[in-house]
């Protein structure tokens, strides 16, 4: 059963090395991600998943990712190697890393020194539709008797003439929509989001969003915005259930 959530945005520019000078200029979100971390840390759950958008992701697939793979900020120009988890015997058989999204989500536990449950990643595709989203929710929720999730997503990229989608007039009101919904843990709403919509404003959230409404069913969980802002253009939004 789904005990707790976070949800965080996934920009790699949240680590403060990809960051560089600019790094001051996410510290709020940050700071919000590690709130929202410490808060599934008091949940003790049996086990966390970490759900982020994977860009491999097919229409009707979606890929695992074990305890100890690896991932790196190289691709963004930084030195930088993160684990999900505990480092495992098995670690040499993952040839697989982790895509942009767990990988902040692993820089962001191992920030917070996360030592309390077993972790697996998930990686969900863009065109992977609603039903399929929710379906995998209810999956994890079953997984444990006590299951915490770390979602990670932004929501659209065009809320500003600077943003990578330019500037949409129904950003705005999207993004307020998915606030509302992480606010009050509305799984309804978060399950009726527009995929059309979300894909024309470049949410990458949308799919991991509709894993949690799929998890938290029936679990009554309440929720707590930490975090709402558009910098650079881009929806981040923190919020927390528990």
């Amino acid at each position: 059963m789904l005990v707790a959530a976070a949800v965080c945005p996934c920009p790699p520019l949240l680590v403060p090395d990809i960051a560089s000078g600019a790094a001051p200029e996410l510290g709020a979100a940050r700071a919000a991600c590690t709130d929202a971390v410490g808060l599934l840390a008091a949940a003790r759950p049996d086990r966390l998943v970490v759900v982020g958008p994977e860009p491999a992701g097919g229409a009707e697939s979606y890929l695992t990712y074990p305890e100890g793979t690896r991932g790196s900020f190289r691709g963004f120009g930084v030195g930088l190697d993160v684990r999900l988890g505990r480092e495992k015997a098995a670690d040499a058989d993952v040839q697989r890393e982790l895509p942009p999204s767990l990988a902040v989500a692993a820089w962001l536990l191992e920030r917070t020194g996360w030592s309390d449950a077993p972790i697996e990643g998930l990686g969900v595709g863009e065109p992977l539709g609603p039903e399929r989203c929710i379906d995998i929710g209810r999956d994890i929720a079953a997984r444990a008797e006590r299951v915490a999730l770390l979602v990670m997503g932004d929501a659209s990229a065009c809320r500003s003439l600077k943003a990578p989608g330019y500037l949409d007039e129904r950003a705005e009101p999207f993004d307020a929509a998915v606030a509302r919904a992480l606010r009050a843990a509305d799984v309804a709403a978060l399950e009726a989001l527009d995929v059309g919509l979300a894909r024309q404003l470049k949410a990458s959230g949308r799919a991991p969003w509709q894993v949690l409404a799929g998890a938290a069913e029936g679990a009554g969980l309440a929720g707590a915005l930490l975090y709402e802002d558009a910098p650079y253009g881009v929806g981040y939004v923190v919020a927390a259930w528990s």
